[in-house]
């Protein structure tokens, strides 16, 4: 009897994640009107989204916001990035700046939309301190170059804990507190899960559904597929373990973000 609970429960929770996925579906441009409306009161669909996704390093675009790509790029959005680094620590930054090429050509970013920094005051380093404000005049002008109306990042803790993805999220939050974003340009940050949440993959999205969140990207079996075939194509990467990654990080299913909020606060820059 024990046997037939257990299966029922189980059966229960996939097809709870089943009916969520689809909800998703129905409700993501609903989510994106209510966060760009926190800035605006005009009405968007999805060709009006102009995003940016601002990474550290190659491969970051994959293994952190592939879900959020995959939902944009099908919602006709324009969708750029940002890394600010040619990902260069072991020496391999111009294999890895064509692998990070290959992978947004995956996701549906155009070359065209990609730009790859290369700045000596911004190495691929766990060790190096970034410029605070070297990032954020970098961002600030890349937002204006190409009209953004969306910037999507990391948060306070850099999704793995990365310096480099904390001192992207500085940045912007420097530019949201001394109010040099446009006027219509929201500011969201990527949130960081504990060890667990992070590594039951798309068991996770019951929790990440009920837990607050500004906005919540969720991708299926095909998009799925598609995040992994842009990982595969980071492979000066591919060490074991980032294959135990993408069979079992939630990252690959879902994003969830939190607002940036724009207003006066204190923060000091290097």
């Amino acid at each position: 009897m024990s046997i037939y609970l257990i299966f029922f429960i189980v059966l229960s929770y996939l097809f709870w994640i089943k009916c969520i996925y689809y909800r998703h579906r129905r409700t993501l441009m609903k989510s994106l009107k209510h966060v760009m409306n926190v800035l605006s009161s005009g009405e968007t669909d999805g060709s009006d989204i102009r995003a940016v996704i601002v990474t550290a390093h190659p491969d970051d675009e994959c293994m952190f916001f592939a879900p959020t790509i995959v939902r944009l790029v099908e919602l006709n959005a324009s969708v750029h990035l940002l890394c600010l680094s040619e990902g260069n620590y072991y020496n391999q930054g111009t294999q890895r700046k064509q692998e990070l090429l290959n992978s947004c050509a995956v996701l549906g970013i155009p070359a065209s939309r990609v730009t790859i920094v290369d700045h000596k005051k911004l190495p691929d380093d766990p060790k190096a301190e970034w410029s605070i404000s070297l990032i954020s005049a970098l961002i600030v002008k890349h937002i204006r170059a190409h009209s953004l109306n969306m910037v999507l990042t990391f948060d306070g803790r850099g999704v793995s804990g990365h310096a480099n993805h904390v001192a992207i999220h500085k940045a912007v939050s420097h530019l949201a507190s001394t109010g040099q974003v446009p006027n219509d340009c929201c500011l969201l940050s990527l949130v960081t899960v504990g060890l667990l949440r992070k590594y039951i993959s798309f068991l996770e999205l019951p929790l990440s559904w009920l837990l607050f969140s500004s906005l919540c990207c969720i991708i299926g079996s095909q998009g799925y597929r598609q995040a992994k075939a842009a990982m595969l194509c980071h492979r000066t990467q591919l060490l074991w373990f980032r294959y135990l990654y993408i069979t079992f990080s939630r990252y690959m299913f879902i994003n969830t973000f939190q607002i940036i909020p724009q207003g006066p606060k204190n923060l000091k820059i290097y």
